[in-house]
């Protein structure tokens, strides 16, 4: 299918609003001159926002938590980490799309704002993010929340944290996930899958741009960690359920498919939908895009399948 219209018309906006500076410093690129945070839409208007802090193995990080005001006793939960290449973006940035599953749901969303690549490359992240899982785990009644339903969740590198994440509650039992939620998530290092070569340039996320973001997280003697490339595990048996939504138009479309695949493979429910038309990043552009709204529906109508039943 071709790219959707509203796509097509984003994709011209973005690049209208894209640094005029030849070979710009990492301080330049993370300056966010575009405003991508009004790029999500409006924030939902019947949650409760709330800041905190808690102290990952390196740092004092902050997460915003986001309440619905009708929120129900031991309610569900959802450990979000951003996208951004590991190496840009902020929790907050998030915080139209927190608010909306929140809302949807009825669960308790928590952002975590982790350390960021090139300077806290793997496991400082990783590691991080599974802090987080550990103190929301610890602070579930305080939270309100149900500890049998806490489920993890990001996109992009988010993604790839999530599933990492998921793998480590797994394997060392700390936390019986209720879900894992991975918006096309980038979990191998395999360039030369045919999305690559079909979505190299033109589609928003370009392929030389994916390849240098996992260059800088990953250092080259931990890119068989299977916690650092999510696609090396092994061992996946007893892996929380995984919902997987996919863009058509996306590098990483394959490898979440077949990520899916492999999940599966070992026992793992896994529920995948891919959307039409669409490019990497379309979560996020609900401004211009209806589809991020529907992904986001889709998303929520998945958690409180899985929940409640």
């Amino acid at each position: 299918m071709t790219l959707h219209p509203q796509v097509i018309k984003w994709l011209e906006i973005r690049k209208e609003a894209e640094l005029p500076i030849e070979n710009p410093t990492i301080e330049q690129m993370r300056a966010d001159p575009a405003n991508w945070l009004g790029y999500a839409g409006p924030m939902a208007t019947d949650v409760n926002e709330r800041h905190t802090y808690f102290t990952s193995p390196t740092a004092d990080l902050h997460a915003v938590i986001f309440t619905p005001k009708n929120v129900k006793p031991n309610a569900a939960a959802l450990v979000y980490f951003h996208g951004g290449g590991w190496i840009f973006s902020w929790t907050l940035r998030y915080a139209p799309q927190m608010s909306n599953i929140a809302s949807d749901t009825g669960a308790v969303v928590i952002g975590i704002n982790y350390q960021k690549a090139p300077e806290h490359p793997f496991p400082t992240p990783f590691n991080d993010c599974y802090a987080g899982l550990l103190w929301v785990r610890d602070h579930a009644a305080e939270l309100g929340i149900d500890p049998t339903k806490i489920g993890v969740g990001g996109d992009s590198a988010g993604g790839n944290l999530a599933a990492a994440v998921a793998l480590k509650a797994a394997h060392t039992g700390d936390v019986a996930l209720a879900f894992q939620m991975l918006i096309y998530p980038c979990v191998d290092m395999d360039f030369t899958r045919q999305s690559y070569i079909d979505h190299k340039v033109g589609y928003g996320l370009e392929a030389v741009g994916m390849q240098w973001a996992w260059e800088a997280y990953v250092p080259e003697g931990e890119r068989g960690n299977h916690y650092a490339v999510p696609f090396k595990a092994v061992e996946m048996r007893g892996v929380a359920p995984a919902i997987i939504a996919l863009a058509e138009h996306d590098v990483l479309r394959d490898e979440g498919v077949a990520y899916g695949e492999k999940l599966a493979s070992a026992g793992v429910s896994v529920t995948t939908k891919e959307w039409p038309g669409m490019v990497h990043g379309f979560f996020g552009h609900g401004m211009y895009v209806d589809a991020a709204y529907d992904l986001r529906k889709w998303l929520s109508e998945q958690i409180l399948r899985i929940t409640n039943g």
